[in-house]
C-alpha cells in the first residue's frame, strides 16, 4: 500500500502545494460546514444583505433600525460556508499508455489526479474518481477521507490501459452519478470526436458543475521532433505505418493546431477551462502557475 502511494504522492510536491487552496470559482452546494460560498443563502456567520419579511420568518431576524428608518420589515440575510466535491475523471484508454518513464501520459495524470486529491482532502473537502476507457471502469465515491487517497493509488496501481476511448457516453455515466453543482476536473489526450464530446461535456455544465479539462499530451505528441526512419504503431488500433518524420512534421503540427483551435472553441462556447499539460515539464511548476492563474481570476 505505502508503495503504491510512493509512486503517485510525491512529498516534495505536496509540500511546495500544501499552503495552496484549491477553490471552486462558481458557488458550490455541499452537505457539511466548510470553507467555501454557499449558492443557499441562510442566517449563518456572514452578512449578505436584506429581503422583506413575509409571514413566517423568524422575527429573531427583523432589522428593527432598518423598520425604524423605512418603515417596513426586513429580515437579514447571511451567506453559508460549505464544503465541496471535486470529481476526478481519468481517461485510462491505450493512448494514454505513450510515453517511457515518468513522462508517460497515464503515469502523470494518475499523479496529477492523486496529488490534486490529497490537497483537497486536507482542506477538508471531498474528492471522487472515475477512471474510464470504453466503458466506467471505476468508480471511486466521494470521501474526505486521507484513505480516500489510498483507495485511488490502488485504483491507479490495478489500470490496464489496452482499450480505445469513448469518452463521450463515459461522462454522460459518470454525470448521473453526480447530484449538485460541483467541481469535475477530466484528465485526458482528448484523441475524441469534439463533435461527440461536446454534448457529455454541456450535460455537465446544464448540471452547473465547474468543468475543467486537463490537456495531457506527451512532448513527442506536441512537437514531432522524430529523427531518421521511424515505424509508428497504433494503440488505439492495429495500424503501423512507416514514415520519414521531417516530411510530416509541418502538416502534423498544423493539423494539431487546428484540432486543439476546436478544442479551445469547444470550451469557451460551454465556460469550461482547458488546462495544457506537457509531461515533459515539471509538475509542480504546473500546478503552481495553474493555482496562481486560479486564484488571480477568483479575484477579480
Amino acid at each position: 500500500m505505502q508503495s503504491a502511494l510512493a509512486r503517485y504522492l510525491n512529498p516534495d510536491l505536496l509540500a511546495q502545494i500544501a499552503q495552496r487552496k484549491i477553490e471552486p470559482r462558481g458557488l458550490v452546494l455541499g452537505s457539511l460546514a466548510g470553507a467555501h460560498q454557499s449558492p443557499l443563502a441562510g442566517f449563518a456567520v456572514e452578512f449578505s444583505g436584506h429581503r422583506e419579511y413575509v409571514a413566517g420568518d423568524d422575527p429573531r431576524h427583523i432589522d428593527w433600525r432598518l423598520y425604524y428608518t423605512r418603515d417596513r420589515l426586513f429580515v437579514k440575510q447571511y451567506e453559508m460556508e460549505t464544503n465541496f466535491v471535486c470529481h476526478l475523471l481519468l481517461d485510462v484508454s491505450a493512448s494514454m499508455r505513450y510515453g517511457a518513464g515518468d513522462s508517460q501520459k497515464l503515469l502523470y495524470a494518475s499523479r496529477m489526479a492523486g496529488t490534486l486529491a490529497y490537497a483537497i482532502v486536507r482542506q477538508s473537502d471531498k474528492v471522487s474518481l472515475g477512471l474510464f476507457d470504453d466503458r466506467v471502469r471505476a468508480f471511486v465515491p466521494p470521501s474526505g477521507s486521507l484513505a480516500q487517497v489510498v483507495r485511488m493509488a490502488t485504483e491507479f496501481d490495478a489500470v490496464k490501459p489496452v482499450e480505445k476511448t469513448r469518452m463521450a457516453d463515459c461522462l454522460s455515466d459518470l454525470a448521473g452519478r453526480m447530484s449538485r453543482r460541483e467541481l469535475v476536473m477530466i484528465f485526458s489526450d482528448f484523441f475524441t470526436d469534439l463533435d461527440e464530446l461536446e454534448p457529455a461535456l454541456q450535460r455537465l455544465r446544464y448540471s452547473q458543475h465547474e468543468v475543467i479539462l486537463f490537456h495531457v499530451l506527451h512532448h513527442d505528441e506536441l512537437t514531432f521532433d522524430f529523427a531518421g526512419q521511424v515505424r509508428f504503431l497504433g494503440l488505439e488500433a492495429a495500424d503501423e505505418m512507416l514514415t520519414q518524420p521531417a516530411e510530416l512534421r509541418a502538416a502534423y503540427l498544423d493539423e494539431l493546431a487546428r484540432y486543439t483551435a476546436r478544442l479551445d472553441a469547444l470550451c469557451h462556447r460551454n465556460r469550461i477551462e482547458r488546462v495544457a499539460v506537457d509531461t515533459s515539464q515539471d509538475m509542480a511548476t504546473i500546478f503552481t502557475d495553474y493555482l496562481t492563474q486560479r486564484t488571480l481570476l477568483a479575484r477579480r
